[in-house]
């Protein structure tokens, strides 16, 4: 097989998977999809059907090293990233980012601690199925949030950050979920927020549960410190005096003077303090797997049905928080807070989380 150097070969962009690419360049150039796909690929060596690319022959057609296009294709990379840092289903992205980048529809990999496009103010995380994006520009601590959830990974890593941004979220839709005098100042700004991205009058249309989760995001960020900190999840179980200066701290970051510890009541921070501050950060249920097909996002039938229940009853002041709680997006955390027994130990290559029984 002959191959030559395409006349105009436009470089990958970060994180983009080797498909999407590949298509982009096939666009670009008026050739046939699935004739460039097999050109650049062969079966994989374990003499499956699936086919896989070919770094060396996507090197000779684009002109740029492997070495280079593995640095923004993440399949290309040997070995293997750790593909649990990602999330599990490809996504668009930043539609202003990708239009740097000709030939079609630019499809990434994004990894689990980028909910911003902090440049062009849009929220990415949960990825709506539509495919649309949401516009920050009235909510700045939403964009500010991004830069201290990136502080917050460069301290403990990805696996500490993502369960403690995760479990925050879900603290928080519980909260929001509550009558306003048990949620403190946050509450307001929950309803504040949401009036922003979910006006009344709209809500049938506007409604998304990704936008409820930038609703409750600088909050979260503002608590997930105190569970990623060894410190801190120390003081949450510790005696009664240093579970004071726990308690002490939630209050200060969600402005909630007469938060106590509650030990008979449904509180979902103690709840976390009591049960989950002793135990290790659990890995995501769902994690990228490079050998299925591209699949954009999308919502079941059924899904789609009890969304569009929840934007026909959605009022901001009564209960918002439960559409949240129930997203498939924290059914990693979800499924830890009414699983008590299920333990999370480190594997044995000493970048993974993964789950026993007791």
């Amino acid at each position: 097989m002959l191959l030559r150097r395409l006349p105009d070969p436009v470089p990958p962009a970060r994180h983009e998977i080797s498909a999407s690419y590949i298509a982009r360049l096939a666009r670009l150039h008026g050739l046939d999809i699935n004739a460039l796909w097999r050109c650049l690929t062969e079966r994989e060596a374990s003499g499956g059907i699936r086919r896989v690319v070919v770094p060396e022959r996507l090197a000779t057609i684009t002109g740029r090293t492997v070495h280079a296009l593995s640095g923004a294709l993440p399949e290309l990379r040997h070995p293997q990233p750790d593909w649990a840092m990602f999330r599990h289903q490809p996504q668009p992205g930043c539609p202003h980012c990708n239009a740097k980048h000709p030939g079609g529809e630019v499809i990434r990999i994004v990894p689990h601690h980028r909910y911003v496009c902090t440049q062009h103010r849009l929220w990415l995380c949960p990825s709506d199925a539509d495919g649309h994006t949401t516009p920050l520009h009235a909510l700045p601590e939403v964009v500010q949030a991004q830069r201290r959830h990136l502080r917050i990974l460069r301290r403990h890593g990805w696996a500490i950050t993502y369960d403690a941004v995760l479990t925050a979220i879900l603290i928080c839709g519980q909260l929001w979920s509550r009558p306003e005098n048990e949620s403190g100042g946050a509450w307001h700004d929950w309803v504040r927020r949401a009036g922003i991205l979910v006006p009344p009058d709209t809500a049938e249309t506007a409604f998304s549960v990704a936008r409820l989760c930038a609703v409750v995001y600088p909050e979260a960020v503002s608590l997930a410190p105190l569970f990623a900190s060894p410190y801190w999840r120390q003081q949450a179980q510790e005696s009664t005096w240093n579970r004071r200066l726990f308690n002490t701290e939630v209050a200060r970051r969600l402005r909630h003077p007469d938060y106590r510890y509650k030990e008979h009541e449904n509180d979902p921070i103690s709840h976390w303090a009591n049960m989950n501050a002793k135990r290790s950060p659990l890995a995501p249920i769902y994690v990228h797997d490079p050998k299925r097909h591209l699949r954009k996002p999308a919502l079941s039938p059924a899904i789609r049905l009890a969304q569009q229940r929840r934007a026909h009853t959605f009022d901001a002041s009564h209960r918002a928080g439960e559409a949240l709680v129930a997203h498939r997006y924290l059914a990693t955390v979800f499924r830890r807070a009414w699983d008590p027994m299920r333990r999370h130990v480190l594997s044995p290559n000493g970048n993974n989380y993964y789950q026993v029984s007791p």
